[in-house]
């Protein structure tokens, strides 16, 4: 039985214990979690409990060495705030463990070079669970690609489009600050990034980018969506606002935040509009990579609707992909969370669609269908991630990122940050390098 402990006990690390707990009983178990909340540790260990795989022993992130010696872990789990990632890696990696950890795999570029090095020094594992990868919809497109369907690839146009209920949700909880998450580009748009190393087989050279917070933050005054609250519960100014999370209404998020609020002040339905928020929400990147081939990227966080476009233009044609993940945001389902509080587990109620499209020289353009794609779970990525992470299913089509692909990824995001705040190109290996 491989070992496992948890450090950063939001809602994220439901997903990952419930995968253990129930897919993989049989080849892991889990024994300890780490947390700065015990509160929130408790709320999970009764969820472990209703699975039949806990309660375990808990530890405040302090001890975190303590736990990994004492528990006898062999493999970390890491879901806590973006900016703690590093640490807690190489501290796993020195103690002799492997480690999965969620994207992105660290925000700094210092951050990064610890990381690198401790895996070089310990020669353990680091995977990043870029679960993107692990849709198959994404598959097709680079077995598409690979196949030399459109020849050599020279250009792509990467549109990723957060709806105002998702996108909003980055913008009340710790996100919102750039020192914790490294600002969308970092934590969201990693996962695009990477997504075009592994499908173009490359790494980003030069990185050019603009942004701006635009919708959320202060600029809600300006265009008259701000109320007078710093956050929604107990608020009377919030009723009725389309951006308030309740976070009564959702007995998970009541579990893992507003009852644990008394013990570090954290505050999960922050008012999307109040002062605060250091993070941009409409960003535009172009990069050029090893290949010679360029990308054209797009972010917007507070779009009408959710989904995604990708374009990439060949020597023998074009490859398209649109995914409408839901159509529209229902006054109803305004204020909810994304997954019903575990990310991605759980689809939107509002329509969606997805259409993969091959579009050849000189001849009429072809859909290709993609068994098992759907819309719940990330288009069924997580469980697909999960298994390979775990080690039920082999992976030939090498699609569990490593530490290496967790620092190409992140490096294209801190590239586009430093072309922000410079006005200027970026070299990218000038970040770092070598990788």
């Amino acid at each position: 039985m491989r070992r496992y402990a948890l450090v950063g006990a939001g809602a994220r690390a439901g997903m990952f214990l419930r995968a253990l707990a129930v897919d993989h009983a049989d080849r892991a178990v889990v024994v300890a979690l780490a947390d700065t909340n015990q509160t929130r540790m408790a709320a999970h260990n009764r969820w472990l409990a209703d699975l039949g795989a806990g309660p375990v022993p808990t530890y405040f992130a302090s001890d975190f060495g303590a736990m990994l010696a004492a528990e006898r872990v062999d493999e970390v789990l890491v879901t806590s705030v973006d900016r703690t990632h590093a640490d807690y890696i190489v501290a796993a990696l020195h103690a002799g463990c492997d480690v999965v950890t969620e994207k992105p795999m660290t925000t700094d570029v210092e951050g990064c070079r610890r990381i690198l090095d401790a895996v070089a020094v310990t020669g353990r594992r680091v995977q990043v669970a870029f679960n993107y990868r692990f849709n198959p919809l994404h598959e097709a497109f680079r077995s598409l690609l690979a196949s030399g369907e459109i020849g050599e690839i020279g250009s792509v146009h990467f549109e990723w489009l957060l709806d105002v209920r998702h996108g909003a949700d980055y913008f009340r909880r710790w996100h919102r600050d750039a020192a914790n998450s490294g600002g969308l580009l970092v934590h969201k748009s990693g996962h695009h990034f990477d997504l075009v190393n592994w499908w173009l087989d490359a790494t980003p050279v030069t990185v050019f980018a603009l942004g701006r917070q635009f919708f959320y933050g202060v600029s809600g005054a300006r265009h008259g969506y701000a109320r007078s609250y710093d956050r929604v519960h107990g608020a009377p100014e919030a009723k009725g606002d389309p951006f308030a999370l309740q976070l009564a209404d959702n007995p998970q998020l009541r579990a893992l935040y507003l009852d644990a609020e008394d013990e570090d002040g954290y505050l999960r339905d922050q008012n999307v509009f109040a002062p605060g928020v250091t993070i941009d929400d409409d960003m535009a990147v172009l990069v050029r990579y090893s290949t010679g081939a360029t990308m054209t990227y797009h972010l917007t966080a507070y779009a009408p609707w959710e989904g995604y476009r990708v374009m990439v233009n060949g020597s023998r044609g074009r490859l398209e992909l649109e995914v409408v993940e839901s159509d529209h945001v229902s006054p109803a389902g305004a204020g909810e969370v994304k997954g019903a509080a575990v990310h991605g587990e759980v689809a939107a109620a509002e329509r969606g669609n997805a259409r993969l499209t091959v579009h050849p020289y000189w001849a009429p353009p072809r859909e290709v269908p993609v068994p098992g794609y759907s819309r719940g779970g990330h288009g069924g990525a997580d469980r697909r991630m999960t298994d390979v992470l775990f080690g039920a299913t082999t992976d030939p089509m090498e699609r569990s990122a490593t530490a290496r692909d967790g620092a190409l990824a992140l490096l294209t995001g801190l590239a586009a940050n430093r072309s922000m705040a410079t006005g200027a190109p970026v070299t990218a290996t000038d970040l770092l390098d070598p990788i």
